[in-house]
């Protein structure tokens, strides 16, 4: 007899063996809940002849059609990506509504002797979830905020201080860019914005509200997406530690950091393009003149000082924050970013 099928609708601290969306690869790609797996039972082109067929044909032959597809497809699943599962596998499974998808996937599985559960009410179900704990969960916790004008290593902080036991929200990371308009990681896409919630979500929930959590002093867009409003708000009303080092040092740590940058100029035209309008032709020319140089620290010099420091200054003024302090430092080399770390990570 074969293990009944459970339903839930709190798989959130419960250990399951996988996690199983049997969606199409668009909807998967759209979001899903991290660290599932893709096994489609009608995968984008499929679902899409399905419905034509239903609309010119008829309900009865889509079905019959579908169902012929779904079976296939399900085998080839159970023979490839779960073929080594072992006799006490135990999944959770879910497609859009929790319906006929994931139902058909979990008949199968139960036929097996697997102890299959299904999150009722599907993708749909989990997405509730996600956007309630962004308006509820940000407003436990204690943020402290990194300021800190541009070359500061702020975000290199903050994963040292992370690896050091602190609490950090790495809201670059989570959004795979710098946050500034030549931010964009190579070879690393954005998420989408629900992808982005769903990474923040699970960030925010494994956090302790008792201890302090570290974010980087952010707009409220990083790159194409846009930090929910709940949390944004807790993180322009938290009190803020300031790093403050040389302008030499910053210089120098950017040329570093953004080396791919160095390496392809080319990419340097849209910030060149974008910020003409605001500090004026005569500038950018002098810019243009050290990148056709080669001059390095000369363009990264003429761009903090034209555009990023004022700009961070007009910034820091119009925000009504507490300060906790500065952290002064005469370099950004990794020794005085491992000690930061250590003195943040010991920060109560």
């Amino acid at each position: 007899m074969s293990p009944p099928i459970k339903r839930t609708t709190n798989w959130l601290d419960k250990p399951y063996d996988m996690i199983i969306d049997v969606r199409s690869e668009c909807e998967f790609a759209e979001d899903h809940i991290p660290g599932a797996v893709n096994m489609p039972v009608l995968n984008d082109r499929q679902r899409a002849d399905i419905g034509t067929m239903y609309k010119q044909v008829g309900a009865f032959e889509a079905k019959r059609r579908g169902a012929a597809l779904v079976a296939r497809n399900i085998a080839a699943h159970v023979e490839g990506h779960l073929g080594d599962a072992p006799r006490d596998f135990s999944p959770l499974v879910y497609c859009w509504r929790g319906g006929q998808r994931s139902g058909a996937m979990a008949r199968i599985l139960s036929e097996i002797g697997w102890q299959v559960t299904l999150i009722d009410g599907g993708y749909k179900t989990y997405r509730k979830t996600v956007l309630d704990g962004l308006d509820t969960l940000p407003p436990r916790l204690r943020v402290i905020m990194l300021r800190g004008r541009t070359g500061t290593a702020k975000t290199r902080i903050l994963r040292a201080v992370a690896k050091a036991g602190a609490q950090v929200i790495d809201l670059e990371g989570l959004a795979s860019h710098r946050g500034s308009l030549l931010g964009r990681e190579p070879g690393h896409p954005q998420p989408t914005q629900r992808q982005f919630e769903s990474r923040l979500f699970t960030a925010m929930r494994e956090l302790d509200p008792a201890r302090p959590v570290f974010i980087e002093a952010e707009s409220n867009k990083i790159g194409d997406l846009h930090i929910p409003r709940a949390l944004w708000c807790r993180m322009r009303d938290a009190p803020a530690l300031q790093v403050v080092a040389p302008l030499a040092a910053r210089v120098g740590f950017l040329i570093a950091d953004y080396d791919h940058i160095v390496a392809e100029p080319e990419r340097l035209k849209p910030l060149l393009s974008w910020v003409v309008t605001r500090i004026g032709h005569e500038r950018v020319e002098a810019w243009q003149s050290c990148i056709n140089a080669g001059d390095w620290a000369g363009f990264v010099t003429r761009v903090l000082e034209d555009h990023y420091d004022p700009a961070y200054d007009r910034s820091a003024a119009a925000r009504q924050h507490v300060d906790l302090g500065d952290l002064i430092v005469e370099s950004l080399d990794d020794g005085v970013i491992a000690q930061l770390a250590q003195d943040l990570a010991a920060y109560e």
